[in-house]
């Protein structure tokens, strides 16, 4: 049966089960129960159903939080929610680079022989990340707020809907124009915006990292913050709001900081078909 893999924590991360399996470096051999009379990480369900326990391998100065892999693994929404609890879990305690939803190695011998292999690169991000946790922020236009606000800064704008307004809510062909001119001010206000939440919000944080586009939102931010400055960022949020009142904000967080494992080399596993 393949090997499921949440996440790497340091050795030393509080809430481990005392039972692990466990090897040291150049040492093949166990110390503790074997992986699978490994207990679950204070009964910690995992994915799959029923759910399966998740447990710890550990070598060195890392551990891997696995479970055993369903044969039908697929991205249903229990386990997604499944894979994301135990890396939140983990992150309440101590520093946890996450994995993505999929990653799998052939067993726990895999996942031990890479722990060792990535050893200085997993544990200088787990230093690096070590008391931070990320917050995304998920910016969109209150329609009609935003087009109160552009026909407030735009006289062009104004004089063709007084124009259209006189003339009885004008022709088609003035229709058209008059809506080709708002949608292309609204886009271009878009990504003005996106600038002015990222400005706005990155003074309280340590990093930034900006999503793809094309996601439907005109600001799709990821913020690594200090857990000792969350209350000043999620105040800047509010402040944000107060601000640019035509501005929907949505945000996620504290979570594992997904955005900022920066990968130097292999995972430690390969992501599910």
């Amino acid at each position: 049966m393949s090997t499921y893999i949440y996440g790497i924590v340091g050795s030393s991360h509080p809430n481990l089960p005392d039972d692990v399996r466990e090897t040291n470096a150049g040492d093949a051999g166990d110390t503790g129960s074997g992986a699978n009379g490994a207990n679950g990480m204070n009964g910690m369900d995992g994915i799959g159903e029923p759910p399966l326990p998740v447990r710890v391998v550990r070598r060195g100065e890392l551990a891997a939080l696995v479970s055993d892999a369903p044969g039908d693994l697929k991205p249903k929404q229990r386990d997604l929610l499944a894979h994301q609890n135990v890396l939140s879990e983990a992150g309440l305690w101590g520093a946890v680079l996450p994995m993505r939803f999929g990653s799998l190695a052939p067993d726990d011998e895999a996942v031990l022989t890479v722990l060792a292999e990535r050893a200085e690169h997993y544990t200088e991000r787990l230093r690096a990340l070590d008391s931070r946790v990320e917050y995304n922020v998920k910016a969109s236009h209150n329609e009609r707020a935003v087009l109160h606000q552009v026909l407030a800064e735009n006289p062009e704008l104004r004089a063709m809907v007084e124009a259209n307004q006189l003339a009885g809510g004008g022709s088609h062909e003035h229709k058209l124009r008059l809506g080709e001119k708002v949608a292309a001010t609204v886009r271009a206000r878009e990504s003005s915006d996106a600038d002015h939440v990222r400005r706005a919000l990155e003074a309280t944080t340590e990093a930034v990292y900006a999503g793809p586009e094309g996601t439907g939102w005109p600001a799709d931010l990821s913020f690594l913050v200090h857990r000792d400055a969350a209350v000043g960022f999620l105040s800047a949020v509010d402040e944000l709001r107060a601000d640019q009142p035509h501005l929907d904000l949505r945000v996620r967080g504290p979570l594992p900081p997904y955005s900022f494992v920066e990968s130097a080399g292999p995972d430690p596993a390969e992501p599910a078909g």
